[in-house]
């Protein structure tokens, strides 16, 4: 399960431990994009659309929150995507998918065919402190499926 936010988006966990890349997309009914619209003299419409700017959400014991990552392509979302589907499919024991400065993203056998896992994430303007979230027991089908769509909405 995972928060709507429209625009690509990959979620790896449940409803209470995960972490997630998203490039949100701004909807023209959000009080914000009504704000900076009004501000800047033109229809809320004209902002609506993919935004630009991709966001790491997390969540860990139902407790969360996010931080940007101003300067991020698509091709880097998609470059640890690709990765970690390359691991997820090999399925041959624990893992590590580097993300950068910001994410990595331990893999462990979790059942015959499920993996958890553990992501280190470092916040670009509090990298003092450093911040952990662990999944359960995750389907591989599923994140394939989920990694197979991710990369299809980048395409």
């Amino acid at each position: 399960m995972s928060p709507a936010v429209g625009g690509p988006a990959l979620f790896i966990g449940t409803d209470t431990d995960y972490v997630a890349l998203v490039r949100p997309e701004l909807d023209p009914a959000d009080p914000g994009v009504r704000l900076a619209a009004e501000q800047a003299g033109v229809a809320p419409e004209e902002f609506a659309g993919p935004g630009d700017t991709w966001t790491v959400l997390f969540e860990n014991g139902g407790e969360g929150d996010g931080f940007e990552l101003p300067g991020v392509r698509d091709a880097e979302p998609a470059g640890f995507a690709e990765r970690l589907r390359a691991e997820l499919a090999a399925a041959a024991g624990p893992f590590t998918v580097d993300g950068g400065a910001v994410l990595r993203l331990d893999g462990r056998p979790a059942g015959p065919d499920a993996y958890a896992f553990t992501a280190h994430l470092t916040p670009p303007d509090d990298a003092a402190t450093p911040l952990t979230v662990a999944t359960g027991p995750l389907p591989v089908a599923g994140l394939l499926a989920d990694l197979d769509a991710f990369l299809g909405s980048l395409a």
